[in-house]
């Protein structure tokens, strides 16, 4: 596993790899009590995600759940969705997007993870406010 493109997104940690398919696939590590991004939908991208490690609540439409280690979540197109890790231990995750594309987001919006303070970087005011302007070119469309 290459941890070169590894990036802090939003208070996550977040390692790209390279894929043949037309999917994007990611490794990620969200600390204890971390929120994710706010509810959202994309238009095309299916997106799943697979708990490796601790336990993750998700909000997909309109319901609240906790999944755990060894089970995951399918998130079809327009299904508005959020995440976060309400525990006190680490969560480690994989997330597919499909098609390719979303993993933009990520390294655009991300700090390189060898930055100084770059988990507090990556949940800045400027970031949120860059998040919130720009989302939408990433076909991550926020409900406020």
């Amino acid at each position: 596993m290459t941890t070169k493109d590894t990036k802090w997104v939003l208070g996550h940690k977040v390692t790209p790899h390279e894929t043949s398919g037309d999917y994007d696939l990611m490794f990620a590590e969200t600390p204890p009590n971390v929120q994710g991004p706010p509810p959202h939908f994309h238009n095309a991208f299916k997106e799943s995600f697979l708990i490796v490690e601790g336990e993750m609540e998700f909000f997909v439409n309109g319901k609240t759940m906790i999944i755990k280690a060894g089970e995951s979540v399918d998130i079809p197109p327009k299904t508005l969705h959020t995440f976060g890790n309400v525990s006190d231990k680490p969560c480690k995750w994989i997330n597919i997007h499909s098609p390719k594309g979303f993993r933009d987001f990520f390294e655009e919006m991300g700090m390189p993870e060898n930055e100084d303070n770059a988990t507090e970087k990556s949940l800045a005011p400027e970031i949120i406010n860059r998040v919130m302007a720009t989302a939408a070119d990433y076909d991550m469309i926020i409900k406020v």
